[in-house]
């Protein structure tokens, strides 16, 4: 078996050459930062793309040069996997402290408390920045990007709307656009894939199927890539063991939508004959897929988003479900995780529904944007796994 090393850590590293468009952003975006540095006022550079597009590797090369350069500069992460991954990186990296990086909360509660301001914060999944008060995460203002905005000179913000996963976070580009338009801005959008090795048909067809659109047949052409779909979990899993063995990185994982049942203990997503616990929560400082024994755990979006896997098993679980006329259909009241819904007052009616909608496909996104290898799909609903099957045999 190969050792379980962090691709996360290798998508960072400096070793990695950036394409030349690529190395054009972060030229730009560094000048953009050294600019309004000395200006009077707060200014904030958008990075946004999809999954894989090599946001978080920019924006670490951007941090590790502006750190050695700036006074009081932080990097936010508001997903404790990844904090856990740049906080080891940065301990690698000669002249960077892991104090530099920072849960969005306790950075803006401390420096509420010591009335202070720096000179330059950049944010990675800014998409998971609460846009509401969150008692329970003891978040008291009513938008962390606004509060860090104001905090900072300088704000570098990473941003993908299809990663948005919870209400009390609830972005859209409208929304993020609006916030920023009174300070001064630029804005850049990466649109080519480099974690997935999937070809562009296959790409393509991932985005019509998670949008909602009439499920056409697979096409043949998928690259070099491994894509399958599985009528049996247990079988699926089967085979991530294998490719665990031998790759490494190579993991299950589930949408929402098994009831927390417990057995011995743990809860169980349970799939015909396939029987395996939740994800435990970590501990450690070592993220959840690195871990030998969570090869017999089911991951989540809470564990694998921002993160590379080798070989992903996905199991498409009850909320989805195929319509009438052959789309993916969503059923909201299906979902098992009630922190995805939670009300805000600017959200009711249509517009709350409507958002439901948007975070179980994000969800499911999130989760087909992380197998660089291959991607193995078993879904719940018996009509949309047959039909599934259908579309992958022509």
């Amino acid at each position: 078996m190969q050792s379980l090393e962090s691709h996360t850590l290798n998508a960072f590293s400096k070793n990695i050459q950036l394409t030349t468009h690529q190395k054009q952003v972060l030229e730009r975006m560094t000048v953009f930062t050294k600019h309004h540095l000395n200006q009077d006022g707060h200014s904030v550079f958008v990075l946004m793309g999809d999954a894989g597009t090599g946001k978080s590797l920019i924006l670490n090369q951007l941090f590790t040069e502006l750190a050695q350069e700036v006074d009081e500069a932080y990097f936010l992460v508001n997903h404790p996997e990844l904090l856990k991954v740049y906080r080891e990186l940065a301990g690698e990296t000669p002249h960077m402290l892991k104090k530099y990086y920072q849960r969005p909360t306790s950075f803006i509660n401390k420096l509420h408390k010591q009335q202070k301001h720096v000179n330059l914060t950049v944010i990675d999944e800014a998409h998971l920045l609460l846009s509401k008060a969150d008692h329970y995460n003891n978040y008291y203002g009513d938008n962390q990007l606004k509060d860090i905005i104001q905090l900072s000179k300088v704000t570098i913000v990473v941003f993908d709307p299809h990663q948005v996963l919870r209400t009390k976070s609830f972005w859209t580009k409208d929304r993020l656009l609006k916030l920023i338009e009174k300070y001064p801005h630029d804005f850049v959008h990466l649109k080519e894939q480099f974690r997935m090795q999937a070809g562009p048909k296959l790409m393509d067809w991932l985005d019509h199927f998670i949008d909602g659109d009439i499920i056409g047949p697979v096409p043949t052409d998928v690259g070099d890539y491994d894509f399958r779909i599985y009528s049996d979990a247990q079988k699926m899993f089967q085979q991530i063991i294998q490719k665990n063995d031998h790759y490494g990185l190579s993991r299950m994982t589930s949408t929402s939508g098994y009831p927390s049942t417990l057995d011995g203990g743990k809860h169980l997503v349970n799939e015909g004959n396939f029987h395996l616990p939740w994800d435990q929560y970590n501990f450690t400082s070592t993220p959840w897929a690195e871990q030998p024994q969570t090869i017999n755990e089911v991951g989540s979006i809470y564990t694998v988003q921002g993160f590379d896997l080798n070989y992903i098993g996905i199991i498409i679980g009850p909320p989805f479900y195929l319509t009438a006329d052959n789309r993916l259909g969503v059923d909201s009241s299906k979902v098992t995780d009630v922190e995805i819904f939670k009300h805000r007052q600017d959200l009711s009616g249509q517009d709350y529904e409507q958002s439901k909608e948007i975070l179980l496909r994000n969800s499911l996104n999130v989760l087909l944007r992380r197998g660089i290898r291959g991607m193995y799909l078993h879904a719940h609903d018996p009509k949309l796994e047959s039909y599934l099957e259908k579309m992958i045999q022509e």
